[in-house]
């Protein structure tokens, strides 16, 4: 006999509503509307009771929860499966909980995903001096990028290249001739690099909301878009949050990761570049008449410093 369903009432953000339609289109829009049906079959299939609001980010539903068997809390993940969310899990085994939350269970078919809980509410954003800040995450990641990437994750030097074939295209469509310059200059570091792309595990997206205080370790990385490639592409995060005007500070900055990672600098320097420019290409092919001056000023700070 079939167990009847628990009729839970799973809210949907709008806000996730909005983002899924506005970047994934007709696919997002019919992840929103199974989310109801997918979570109440998770909960059912893992044995899992719901014990706080949704959360969410651009992308996923959160679902904070306990195990029935044990009462372990953990947080379910739904999200739609695609490039991006594929590689996740696949991470998350390869870290094994060193510096990351554990992966408790998965189903590929969904990308569905049960995962130890942290703390959602104490990130690193909270943290109220910067600089430690700064090196919590520098030594996370570390952590992270001391393991090689497993095979099957995209590769950095497949999407550098597709960076500087797009830089032309992207620099004739900013209006100030310096930030043109800027974003070409972005691509020349890249091009001296790109031929050693790397090989270890890149979270991608370390930023500090992206560190959660936890009880098994004091901070853990969530949310990885993994990818296999040079640690020096994992930078640019940590000078952009709470970011200081003074160049003074990006240098700090800069020297205690590099420190940390154990990175040669000239190639850090590349790859952060790199970042930028990945990040200015987005905004210029969606629309945006200027680059982020925040970013601009750290890749003028990079590009005026020898290594």
């Amino acid at each position: 006999m079939q167990r009847p369903r628990l009729g839970r009432v799973i809210e949907i953000p709008a806000e996730l509503a909005a983002s899924q339609a506005k970047y994934n289109g007709e696919a997002g829009r019919a992840f929103i509307a199974a989310l109801p049906s997918r979570a109440e079959e998770f909960l059912e299939r893992w044995g899992l009771r719901v014990t706080g609001p949704s959360m969410h980010g651009v992308a996923s539903l959160v679902l904070p929860v306990v195990v029935a068997r044990d009462g372990v809390p953990a947080a379910l993940k739904l999200q739609l499966l695609d490039e991006e969310t594929a590689g996740e899990p696949v991470a998350l085994r390869a870290w094994a909980g060193d510096g990351a939350v554990r992966l408790l269970a998965h189903d590929p078919g969904t990308g569905t995903m049960l995962l130890e809980r942290a703390d959602a509410g104490r990130h690193l954003s909270r943290v109220a001096d910067a600089r430690e800040a700064v090196g919590i995450l520098a030594d996370l990641l570390a952590r992270l990028a001391a393991v090689p990437a497993p095979p099957g994750l995209r590769r950095l030097g497949d999407i550098a290249a597709r960076l500087v074939d797009r830089t032309p295209a992207a620099a004739a469509r900013l209006a100030d001739p310096d930030e043109a310059a800027l974003l070409r200059d972005c691509a020349a570091a890249v091009r001296e690099v790109m031929g050693e792309p790397g090989d270890r595990l890149l979270h991608w997206d370390l930023h500090y909301d992206n560190v959660l205080a936890a009880e098994r370790e004091p901070w853990l990385a969530i949310d990885p878009k993994p990818l296999s490639g040079d640690p020096g592409f994992e930078l640019l995060p940590a000078l952009t949050n709470r970011w200081d005007p003074d160049p003074a500070e990006t240098r700090w900055r800069f020297d205690l990761l590099t420190e940390r990672l154990g990175l040669d600098r000239a190639r850090a320097r590349a790859w952060t570049l790199g970042r930028v420019l990945q990040n200015g290409l987005w905004e210029v092919e969606d629309g945006a008449p200027a680059l982020d001056p925040d970013q601009v000023s750290i890749a003028r700070n990079l590009l005026a410093r020898h290594p």
